[in-house]
Formats: C-alpha cells, structure tokens, sequence
C-alpha cells in the first residue's frame, strides 16, 4: 500500500502544499521492517555513530557537478540562494547548503514589539495544549512531558504543568539556524542525552517513539525582567533527529557576529541567532506556563483545517493540521501574570 500524503498550510499564501518528505522509503524500512525484525540492527541505525555516517554520505561529499549542474537539486529543496551571506560559489557540498548562513535581518522581517513572540526557525509549526480537556491535548502523542523536560528537573517540571506549547519541524531543506523566541535571561540550559530517531511525521506517530527519546538541548528564559518580552519562564528544547551530528550553541548579538554558547545569567534577544543544528531534520518545541501567552488565531485555525490530509492525524479522529512559517514570524503573544 502506498503511503499517504502529508500536506500542511503554507502561512504566507494560504495554501495547502503536500510536502516532498525525503528519504520516505528508507524512513519506512527502518521504523517498520527493521525495528520489528532486527532491533539491535535498529538501535544501530539509530545511535550517534550511525547518525553521523549517514550525515556524512548525505551532506559532506562534493555536489556532483559545480553549482550550476546542480541547480535541479536546488529547485527540488527550493532554497533561495540569493538570501544567503555567501556567493554561491561556496555551496559545494549539502552540508554548506544545509547549514547556510542567511541575511535574516532583510529576508525575515520581525514585529520588534515588546509583547511578540516569534517562530524559533523556518519550520512546519504545530501548537498544542498539557491541560486537561483542551481541544489541543495532543502532547502524548508526540512526547512524555517529564522524559522531555528531564525526570530530575522537578522546579521545570512544576512550572510548565498544564501548560501551552508548539512543536517546530525543520526539514532538510530548511534554513538550519534557531532563533531566540524570546527576550529575556537564561535561567537554565543543560543537554539529555537520547538516540537519534526520524522526525518524519509517520515514524514519529505510527511507528516509534516520541520526540523526548531523542537527543536534546532545554534552555529556559525567563522572560519577566527588564527589556523581556513578559510572558514568563519559557522552555526552548532543541531536538537532534537522524542524521544530525548535534546542536552548535552559537548566540550572536549582531547578525551572526562573535558566536557563542548561551549561559545562565546571559541576556538573549528575541530574534537573534541562537544556535545552529547540524544537517537532516531536526525539531524545536517552545513550552509555556498556563495563562502567559496566546497563539495567533490563524495559526490556531490552521490547525483544525478538514480539508488537509495530514499524517499526523492518523488515530485521532480529528485534524491535526501543520502551518508553514518564518522564522522570527509573530506566532503568538505575551499576556501578563494574573
């Protein structure tokens, strides 16, 4: 039986596009054949060692032909060169390609009011909902809040219950660099060590296991200081997926200026470079206490659309439906302590 379709809703224009998943065939024999035939192959195929070989044969050898031969593989990917820092002349591998640098600051404009709170990355955007009875309860579907967060981190874990959240779904084409959300101090940034699963929509809901089994970064802002953008202790974790070789921690107050790693006590900028993920697909989840922030009723709307045949509804009996956005694009907005 041929796979289903995964489509989305592409935020600029409004329109549904059915998204080019790559190396669907391959994502479907490992999580299927070879997870319930051979597990230790499985867990092989899925540990760090792996994930880097498979990087190196996908993103570091020369691109078959000088740039210009490769310009069908660039209109498949659809990545826009001429937003890029570099002349073209220096993408000669994917990986280049991969983890470009872009003019962010002209190609991705950003509301600077104090209240926005902005997409961490170019990516496929999901919101959803940890408090009981809400339409937009789908967090064990896509990861345990504790294994996510981190079953030692109690004060963590106690800050964001019943709170609101959204997942970011970088794809192999996209522009590889998170951006802070938020403004506001680091209280916290620590790394959980997880295995190296697909972010591909069906191997996350059909076939294995959620997000917070893989490899991942939690950094928490606390948002409720001077210059902050007021919305409270806000959770950014940065999930590793197949293929990826880790997270580089790179803060850059200016452009992508004197890099380095975000530490607590550190002032972050909304909408600056915060770190960058090395090639495959990758995925952010922005976690938020109860009551200290609103989605944007598009976005919000997207979500239930019935006309989108999305891989990630299967078993829910309902839509669950991923919008296309920009990073530094407004998704939502701060709303003050009750």
């Amino acid at each position: 039986m041929a796979p289903s379709p995964h489509q989305y809703i592409c935020r600029r224009t409004g329109q549904i596009k059915t998204e080019k998943l790559f190396s669907d065939k391959l994502i479907r024999i490992i999580y299927s054949d070879v997870r319930e035939q051979a597990p230790f192959l499985f867990n092989l195929l899925t540990s760090a060692r792996s994930s880097a070989l498979l990087g190196f044969l996908n993103y570091d050898l020369p691109l078959a032909d000088t740039l210009t031969g490769a310009r069908k593989f660039l209109e498949r990917m659809g990545i826009d060169l001429s937003e890029c820092v570099r002349p073209k002349q220096y993408y000669t591998t994917h990986r280049r390609l991969f983890e470009r640098q872009i003019r962010f600051w002209e190609c991705r404009n950003m509301d600077e009011s104090r209240e926005t709170i902005v997409a961490p990355a170019d990516s496929r955007m999901l919101p959803g909902s940890m408090t009981r009875g809400s339409m937009l309860l789908i967090k064990g579907k896509f990861f345990d809040f504790e294994e996510l967060m981190g079953t030692d981190k109690g004060e963590w874990l106690t800050t964001f219950e019943n709170g609101h959240f959204a997942t970011f779904r970088l794809t192999p084409d996209k522009y590889h660099y998170n951006h802070f959300p938020v403004s506001g101090e680091i209280r916290d940034i620590y790394e959980i060590r997880g295995r190296y699963h697909s972010c591909n929509p069906e191997a996350v809901v059909e076939m294995v296991t959620p997000y917070s089994k893989n490899k991942r970064v939690v950094t928490v802002i606390d948002t409720d200081v001077p210059g902050g953008t007021g919305c409270g202790l806000v959770a950014m974790v940065e999930v590793v997926a197949l293929m990826i070789g880790g997270i580089e921690q790179c803060y850059s107050e200016t452009h992508y200026d004197e890099p380095r790693p975000a530490t607590p006590g550190m002032f972050v900028t909304k909408g600056q470079p915060k770190s960058l993920y090395h090639p495959g697909s990758s995925l952010d989840i922005l976690i938020f206490q109860k009551g200290r922030m609103h989605f944007c009723e598009d976005i919000l709307a997207n979500r239930f659309h019935p006309m989108v045949e999305s891989r990630l509804s299967h078993g829910l009996g309902q839509p669950l439906v991923e919008t296309d956005v920009e990073v530094r694009s407004t998704i939502g907005y701060a709303l003050p302590a009750s």
